[in-house]
């Protein structure tokens, strides 16, 4: 019987397309199968789980990605008591300023009355600038000009780096992300839950219109529930330490952490943090 020259390419097509079908739906079992080893105990179900997978890899494939579901779900439920600001541009900057981020292009006049320290010199207006924030829920400093100047000209060649916060069961890990004079801080697990929808913990900004005075005035808003004062700070100054271009091995970290990733050690980080409270 005579085969057409459409139907054999209509077969090879029909072929073809099937073959992919089995390539990827192995290549996705594969994966799957790779997911399922890391947990604990894989080694009790392995028998089970190797009878669905070769008996039906449709169904164990949907098996896999409902419990991957129901773990995601698990996470966003934990995390769901946190006040989740939205910033999606936060630990994104290439993306387009949204209105959620008007926080870091604020004035100093919309929270301090500029005219009245217009008169006043930079000694006056440090002082002025720490008792006004004396009795409020946030951190503030005065820095001076050129240290802020270090400060920002690192905050733009690394804009997003670790701090480790020491917590009574050990160190949590809080990402970093610096846009213009903003610095935003979410801690990493809830980064990795919510991405570029990640709750932040504390912002920092750094404002400059005082800076004819040779100052820059920085003030830091922290989520009460997820942070003490004491930790808002405490981040603060591994931030400055880290930024102000003045240790060497901070400096390196940086970079590190920037360029070379794979290379990065974060007890590193931990290192440097129990330095600074032995001194």
């Amino acid at each position: 019987m005579a085969i057409s020259l459409k139907g054999l390419i209509s077969a090879s097509i029909k072929h073809s397309s099937i073959f992919r079908t089995i390539m990827t739906t192995s290549s996705k079992s594969e994966k799957a199968l790779e997911n399922l080893q890391k947990n604990p105990y894989f080694d009790k179900y392995a028998e089970r789980i190797a009878a669905l997978q070769k008996t039906s890899p449709e169904e164990f494939l949907r098996k896999v990605e409902e419990r991957e579901k129901s773990k995601n779900a698990e996470k966003k439920k934990k995390f769901g008591s946190v006040d989740t600001k939205q910033f999606s541009s936060v630990l994104n900057p290439k993306e387009t300023l949204t209105e959620d981020l008007t926080v870091q292009d604020k004035k100093l006049s919309d929270i301090f009355k500029v005219e009245l320290v217009k008169d006043k010199d930079a000694a006056e207006v440090q002082i002025i600038w720490e008792v006004y924030h004396k009795n409020k829920e946030v951190i503030s400093a005065t820095i001076p000009k050129d240290l802020y100047s270090q400060i920002h000209q690192n905050m733009k060649q690394y804009p997003t780096f670790l701090f480790p916060l020491p917590r009574s069961e050990g160190y949590e890990y809080v990402m970093c992300q610096c846009y213009r004079h903003a610095v935003h801080f979410t801690p990493l697990l809830a980064y990795q839950v919510h991405q570029e929808n990640a709750p932040e913990c504390l912002t920092m900004v750094h404002y400059t219109e005082m800076s004819d005075k040779g100052i820059v005035l920085m003030r830091g808003d922290y989520d009460k529930n997820a942070l003490t004062g004491k930790e808002a700070q405490c981040l603060a100054n591994q931030f400055q330490m880290f930024y102000n271009g003045k240790d060497k091995n901070k400096s390196k970290l940086l970079e590190t952490f920037t360029k070379t990733p794979d290379s990065f050690k974060h007890v590193d980080l931990i290192t440097e943090l129990e330095n600074i409270q032995l001194v």
